[in-house]
């Protein structure tokens, strides 16, 4: 073979040689870019269960504390409002319990006396408080403690109905029926409508 045919061919040989070297930088590239996104993926799931675990937390103890509060307004041994927030098929849950002496039940067995009704409505308060609407916040109850036993007790619950609304500056309009003085009902209200039914017509005063 003659001189020129060697350095063809080993032209060619040196051609192919950097095209190969070229394929394996480019492929290393898109290696490291891929091990690089994998590594920024992990590190993003890692951030959204850190912040998801933080806005749970956050929840917990502003709804729990609400709610608590709500409880010790009315009664005089009180259930503490405990929230827990648990994975089901593949969605993010809310159990609610009633804890009183270390002891837990559930709040659908404990409406007694009107504990469920009490934390009902500061779980429809924390909600709303919560909210980001900018719209004006109304909240509508029809007789939001009809399972709440006492005239005490229901004294004091319009008392915790007005400072709810005053502090945190929502409207809250309630159909009730006078479980307690009509005297007492006027101090913690803005504005009183009393509906009769006569002939089975309801007239509001």
């Amino acid at each position: 073979m003659k001189a020129s045919n060697y350095q063809s061919t080993l032209d060619q040989l040196k051609g192919k040689r950097d095209t190969l070297d070229e394929e394996l930088s480019r492929y290393t590239r898109i290696q490291e870019t891929s091990e690089r996104n994998e590594q920024e993926w992990e590190l993003a799931k890692a951030l959204i269960v850190d912040v998801g675990l933080k806005t749970q937390q956050q929840l917990q103890y502003q709804i729990s504390n609400l709610t608590t509060l709500a409880m010790e307004a009315v009664f005089d041994d009180p259930y503490e409002v405990e929230i827990t927030f648990v994975p089901r098929r593949g969605k993010t849950e809310c159990d609610i319990f009633f804890k009183r002496n270390g002891k837990y039940r559930d709040p659908l067995e404990s409406s007694g006396l009107g504990a469920a009704d009490i934390a009902s409505f500061a779980l429809r308060v924390a909600a709303l408080s919560m909210s980001k609407n900018k719209l004006r916040k109304v909240l509508l109850f029809d007789e939001p403690f009809q399972h709440l036993k006492g005239a005490i007790p229901n004294k004091r619950a319009i008392q915790m109905i007005k400072e709810i609304s005053d502090r945190l500056k929502i409207q809250i309009i309630t159909v009730s029926d006078e479980r307690t003085p009509l005297s007492e009902i006027e101090k913690g209200a803005d504005k009183i409508f009393h509906v009769e039914r006569l002939k089975g017509i309801s007239k509001v005063n």
